[in-house]
């Protein structure tokens, strides 16, 4: 056992401390967990089957719908079980998979969010060269980075999580499996954890972040400089939808997960948890398809139902 968790599964909290919300709050989250499932699914097989939306912007907007498509699902049908018996186990290595499955699309969000800033910015601020900079090469190299870079990444993170012991007591104040509640029920030593935690969110949180915010100050800059008024209003119209999304992601972000572990709120990580895992994904593509007239077509002609 020199190797092993003494712990074998793990007990979410959840919302076990509200029990006469419970009824209100499966509802809330399966209606939540429905639309996002619907409308990223539907996003995806829109820009799949309508060769007009095969572009960069689209493209990135593909990934990011997968991404919340996983992102959710991980969490939410283990999420709306427990809500429904009114508690919830799960196993060691479950909760391992679900750690992993949700910071891999989690973190991926983050950095593909900063590669659509840029896609964006090169749209807008070099039209001329815009076929050039974002070549179809150039876009599958910088998803498939992304992808990669976070998984590998996530990966870390894992197996950092599995070397540690587990000797009780086993509850999560959380209803997912998430990295700070699990470190503060290690019984070993978590400082090489918490050095990564650093590091992640000084790359993830704050040089990402950085970046986006170039990205747009070059952006807002070169629409200014526009002569006309529509120029103008069809320029920012481009990228409204993805500014309102960085807002909504970072705000979540930064709200509960750029701070040490050891200040760790679990309310404040559970109020977070479900902007970023539920609120998030059932926004995006409510965001992005009613602020875009080529994507409501494209629905509009695969599915004759969206017509009416």
């Amino acid at each position: 056992m020199s190797n092993q968790s003494l712990v074998t599964e793990f007990i979410l909290q959840g919302f076990s401390e509200h029990p006469e919300y419970r009824v209100l709050l499966f509802s809330c989250f399966l209606s939540l967990y429905s639309v996002a499932l619907t409308g990223n699914v539907l996003i995806i097989l829109a820009i799949t089957f309508n060769p007009g939306l095969h572009t960069p912007m689209y493209f990135f907007l593909f990934n990011l719908a997968t991404m919340d498509v996983i992102c959710t699902s991980s969490i939410m049908p283990k999420a709306l079980a427990g809500l429904l018996s009114g508690e919830s186990s799960i196993s060691y290595g479950g909760c391992m998979a679900q750690l992993y499955f949700l910071t891999w699309a989690a973190s991926s969000e983050l950095l593909l969010l900063t590669v659509m800033a840029y896609d964006r910015y090169a749209a807008i601020c070099h039209p001329l060269h815009y076929s050039t900079m974002m070549s179809k090469t150039f876009c599958s190299m910088l998803a498939a980075g992304v992808w990669v870079l976070c998984a590998f990444n996530t990966a870390i993170h894992t197996g950092l999580m599995l070397r540690l012991h587990f000797c009780g007591p086993n509850v999560i104040t959380h209803f997912f499996c998430e990295v700070p509640p699990l470190l503060l029920l290690s019984c070993s030593s978590t400082y090489v954890n918490s050095v990564m935690i650093v590091l992640a969110d000084a790359f993830y949180g704050i040089l990402n972040f950085l970046m986006t915010i170039v990205s747009y100050g070059f952006i807002i800059s070169s629409i200014l400089k526009m002569r006309t008024t529509e120029g103008k209003k069809k320029a920012f119209s481009t990228c409204s939808s993805h500014l309102i999304v960085v807002c909504m992601y970072y705000t979540a972000v930064f709200y509960a997960y750029i701070s040490p572990v050891s200040s760790y709120s679990a309310e404040k990580s559970k109020l977070a948890g479900v902007l970023y895992t539920m609120l998030s994904p059932t926004l995006n593509p409510l965001i992005y398809t009613l602020r875009n007239k080529e994507v409501k077509a494209a629905l509009r002609k695969l599915f004759p139902v969206f017509r009416n």
